[in-house]
């Protein structure tokens, strides 16, 4: 009787020590981390990786083993693993894997690797040849049944693949790890999935994924890869700020007296809030008090300069099942309603349960944001009052040159280019950047050469280290040389002495018709009208000023 017993204790720690070899999901889809003992809530479609591994048709190697460097014909296949992480809890976070084969080999219609056209390989190849042709298999088997040695078509904890339409042309078998579960599916060169994030803690953590493709009797590890996502019960949210005379929109510094547009961004990919109620509470800072939207855009002005705090507050009422109700055999107690709105500490809980008054049920979810902005004078407004051709001489330049008179309110610009374009404004045909330095009055003559005569869209901007301000006019430009000018001013006196000639011939007709000679005192009367009218006839011709009130006193210098 002790006999027996001493045999069934060897055949019971036997089958312990084989139990013990056994290789399970967690020890190949870990790759060698070594992850906390929790108890995770099971993933919905997902399994637990203690269970056993068919190591015989899933070989797993270590990652020095030498047979990674033969997985593959041509070279080594590499894989890219993203994500659309963080994910707020009880939506959806997506996972996208890809293989990335080796130069000049791609996937066909069909599955099969096969190598490019008209690329040349680094290994010479013939053209078109397959470098793994999956169809093969399926052309020797069946549809339902196949009794060759391609009738693994299993996973490696036993289970059958898929049977969906085209599963036989997918090729590689796809297998995730998170949490202490493993997901398993097959596909082509890429695959996608999403998984619930109801059941899976708050926080960081990492999806693991190792790729097999199908081999002749086995199946054959060719990529691994990992991932980290996060779960979080803060709404993920990302403001972004824009202000129409703003420099840098990334150093957080504006103007005041011009408004700053804030637009909030909910990272929502999976839609879990979109039949939510959703209200923004913002704060600037600058004592003008909170500001409550339904709408994810804003806008704020400042009108003071200094540092400022913005704080955001976002809510979400999200609809949810509500709970089966258990009776108690306890008194009513008055049903209590939190006021969710008024929370905005950052620290407080970030769910609240609510009873809708139609019977439903619905959570409040929270985001905030933070951030630290400096407001600045900046310059707000660039005029062109003036716009003066240049003539030139012959041994100046020839091309033309026209002076721009500019003005602007704010601070004193420290630079100021000019943009030259066509008539349409859209083709550019250069640009002229230059330093200036304004200390009393922001007025600026900019001289600018342009290359032949014609009309020209010019935009004048001015600038300092965080703000710039755009002026924008059309102009037509004549010839600079001074032959144009030449023949202008003979053209001009030609005229001119036609209409002398004219006018002194009326003149010696009236005078000569109306006037006594004998009269001496008349004469000079006749004389002082004479004068009158040479006077206007020389005002009219020859006008001194045509501007009565310059808007320059004085001229500045040129830029």
């Amino acid at each position: 009787m002790s006999q027996a017993h001493r045999h069934l204790a060897l055949l019971l720690l036997a089958e312990a020590v084989l139990c013990a070899a056994a290789m399970r999901f967690q020890d190949v889809l870990s790759n060698g981390r070594t992850a906390p003992v929790t108890n995770h809530k099971k993933i919905q479609g997902w399994s637990s990786d203690q269970n056993k591994w068919n190591e015989k048709l899933y070989p797993f190697w270590e990652d020095n083993d030498p047979r990674w460097k033969d997985c593959w014909k041509g070279g080594k296949v590499t894989t890219k693993l993203v994500t659309d992480s963080p994910a707020l809890v009880g939506s959806n976070v997506t996972f996208v894997v890809t293989l990335q084969f080796p130069k000049c080999q791609k996937e066909d219609d069909d599955g099969n690797i096969i190598y490019q056209r008209n690329c040349t390989p680094d290994s010479p190849a013939a053209q078109d040849q397959y470098v793994y042709n999956w169809t093969e298999w399926i052309d020797n088997c069946g549809w339902e049944n196949c009794t060759s040695n391609h009738s693994h078509n299993v996973f490696p904890d036993g289970k059958p693949f898929p049977h969906y339409p085209g599963w036989r042309r997918r090729n590689f078998v796809y297998l995730f790890h998170t949490v202490g579960q493993y997901y398993q599916t097959i596909g082509r060169s890429s695959a996608n999935f999403s998984v619930n994030t109801a059941n899976i803690t708050l926080g960081k953590h990492i999806m693991a994924v190792s790729i097999y493709r199908r081999g002749h009797s086995t199946y054959v590890p060719i990529a691994r890869a990992s991932t980290t996502y996060v779960v979080t019960d803060k709404i993920p949210i990302l403001v972004s700020m824009s202000q129409k005379h703003d420099r840098n929109i990334s150093d957080s510094i504006f103007i005041k007296d011009s408004p700053i547009t804030f637009d909030v961004k909910i990272h929502d990919p999976s839609y879990y809030l979109n039949d939510s109620a959703i209200s923004y509470k913002w704060n600037f800072g600058d004592g003008s008090g909170l500001f409550v939207e339904s709408g994810a855009t804003t806008s704020h002005t400042f009108s003071l300069q200094g540092n400022f705090t913005l704080n955001l507050t976002v809510q979400a009422i999200i609809p949810v099942p509500c709970k089966p109700v258990t009776p108690t055999p306890s008194l009513p107690t008055p049903a209590v309603t939190t006021d969710a709105s008024s929370n905005s500490d950052p620290s407080a809980p970030n769910e609240m349960a609510e009873d809708n008054p139609d019977g439903g049920c619905h959570i409040y979810r929270y985001g905030y944001y933070t951030a630290g902005i400096t407001i600045v004078e900046g310059i707000l407004e660039v005029n062109i009052i003036q716009m003066t051709s240049i003539q030139m001489t012959e041994s100046q330049a020839e091309n033309p040159l026209v002076d721009f008179v500019v003005t602007c309110q704010g601070s004193f610009p420290t630079d100021v280019c000019t943009a030259v374009s066509d008539p349409t404004c859209q083709v550019s045909q250069g640009m002229v950047c230059d330093p200036v330095v304004v200390t009393d009055e922001c007025v600026l003559t900019i001289r600018r050469a342009f290359d032949e005569p014609g009309t020209y869209c010019i935009n004048i901007t001015l600038g300092d280290d965080t703000s710039q301000a755009l002026a924008s006019a059309l102009i037509s430009v004549n010839g600079g040389s001074s032959s144009g000018t030449t023949k202008g001013v003979f053209i001009f006196l030609g005229l001119l002495a036609v209409f002398g000639a004219i006018g002194a011939f009326v003149l010696y007709k009236r005078y000569k018709q109306y006037k006594p000679i004998e009269r001496s005192a008349g004469q000079a009367e006749n004389q002082e009208g004479l004068s009158a009218y040479v006077s206007n006839f020389k005002a009219f011709f020859f006008p001194k000023s045509t501007e009565r009130n310059p808007l320059l006193k004085s001229k500045p210098g040129i830029v």
